[in-house]
C-alpha cells in the first residue's frame, strides 16, 4: 500500500510540483505521518509547512499565467521529479521503505507530468479555453494529495 501511496503522491507532484510537499508537510505537522525522529522529521515543522504552503499558492497563481513555461521543459520537469522523489521518500519513510518510496515517487512524477500535460491539453481543447482545465487540474492535485496523505496511517 505504501508503494501505491508514494506513486500517487509522485503523480500529484507531476501535476503541481509544490502541492505534494505542502500536503506531506501538513500531514506531518498534523501528526498523520509518523516522521518524528526520522530524516524526514523536518517536514512536520511549522516552517516547512509555511514555506511549502506559500510555494503552493504561488504555483497555483503562476500556473494560470500565459507566460508560464511548459511543465515538460527541463527545469519544470526536473522540479517535479525532485518533488516526487522527496515526497515519495517521505511517504516511504512513514511506511518503513524509504528507497522504494523514493523510486515510486519518481515514477509517479514522470507519469503525472506527462499524463497531466496530455489530459490538460485535451480538456483545454474541449473547453476551448485553458482556465477551466487548469482549475480542474488544481482541484485534482489538491484533493488527491490530501487523500493520499490521509491514507498513509
Amino acid at each position: 500500500m505504501i508503494y501505491l501511496l508514494a506513486l500517487l503522491i509522485g503523480i500529484v507532484a507531476g501535476l503541481r510540483a509544490m502541492t505534494a510537499p505542502a500536503a506531506v508537510a501538513w500531514g506531518a505537522w498534523l501528526g498523520w505521518l509518523p516522521l518524528a525522529g526520522t530524516w524526514a522529521g523536518f517536514m512536520g515543522h511549522w516552517i516547512a509547512v509555511a514555506i511549502f504552503t506559500v510555494l503552493t499558492i504561488v504555483e497555483l497563481v503562476t500556473d494560470q499565467l500565459p507566460s508560464t513555461p511548459s511543465r515538460k521543459v527541463p527545469v519544470q520537469f526536473g522540479t517535479r521529479i525532485v518533488m516526487g522523489a522527496l515526497t515519495g521518500a517521505v511517504i516511504g519513510t512513514a511506511g518503513g521503505i524509504v528507497v522504494g518510496g523514493l523510486a515510486a515517487g519518481i515514477i509517479g512524477a514522470i507519469l503525472g507530468t506527462l499524463g497531466g500535460a496530455e489530459i490538460r491539453g485535451r480538456l483545454a481543447a474541449s473547453f476551448g479555453n485553458d482556465l477551466p482545465a487548469a482549475l480542474i487540474e488544481d482541484a485534482v492535485a489538491i484533493l488527491g494529495a490530501l487523500l493520499v496523505v490521509s491514507m498513509v496511517v
